[in-house]
This record gives structure tokens, sequence and C-alpha cells, in this order.
């Protein structure tokens, strides 16, 4: 299992589109459709159809966008895939590594608790079986 601490108070609106769109089931047996071991180090799922290019026909603005500095999305970042500023939907990416060349554009809405060896160790394909949220 991979455990992500959410931070719904700097996220709102990614948080709410990603809850509802797990609970509607979006997410259960997708693959990670991108893994990349140069450049950015990232898997990226949420495409149920898998090509990069899948989502929900909406789209929210960017939230949380770190600043363009050294170390802005280290090893275990869960953030938003997008297709340029303000087209966040349900793709997102978690970091191998220290990935700071992202350039800030990239809403960061999560942190790796506990799984990082799982995430280090999806193949490209893999399917996600779950994903499930839990509030608190």
């Amino acid at each position: 299992d991979i455990v992500v601490q959410t931070d719904g108070s700097a996220t709102p609106l990614t948080v709410t589109a990603l809850t509802a769109l797990i609970n509607a089931g979006w997410y259960t047996k997708s693959l990670c459709h991108r893994l990349t071991t140069q450049g950015i180090y990232v898997i990226q799922c949420g495409d149920p159809t898998a090509t990069g290019s899948g989502g929900p026909q909406w789209r929210y603005p960017d939230e949380n966008l770190p600043d363009a500095t050294t170390n802005n999305y280290p090893e275990g970042i869960v953030a938003m895939a997008n297709s340029g500023a303000n087209t966040n939907g349900s793709q997102f990416f978690i970091t191998h590594v220290v990935t700071d060349w992202l350039n800030g554009k990239h809403t960061v809405f999560g942190q790796v608790k506990s799984g990082q060896d799982v995430v280090n160790a999806v193949q490209q394909g893999d399917q996600l079986l779950r994903v499930t949220i839990q509030e608190n």
C-alpha cells in the first residue's frame, strides 16, 4: 500500500475533485501509464484510457504551486499532472527522487507517508487495484 497525506487546506479544489473521483471508482483498476526513470523520475496514474490524454470532462485551477526553487518536488511528493496552467483533472504523479526542475508548475496536494518502496517498485502498466480516502 501507498499511504498519502493530503493537504486539503492548501488544495481544497484538488482534494475535493479527487475525493469525488475516488468515490465514483474512477481509479479502480486503472493503469499507471507513465514511468520515467530519467529526467523527471515519476510514476503517473489517473488516466483510465492509459494514453496520457484521458480525464474527466472538467478542469480546475492550479493550487499550492511551489516556488521554482531547489528541492520543490522532493521524493514522495504527490502532485497533479497537467497539460498547462489550470488544466488539472484526474492524472497525478508521485516522485521517485527530488525532481526540482518541474519549475513549480504542478499542484502539490500530498506527500507519501508510507509505501515509498512500493512507489519505487511500480512498473509502467501496473494497475491501481483500489484507491481509498480516509477523512479525519
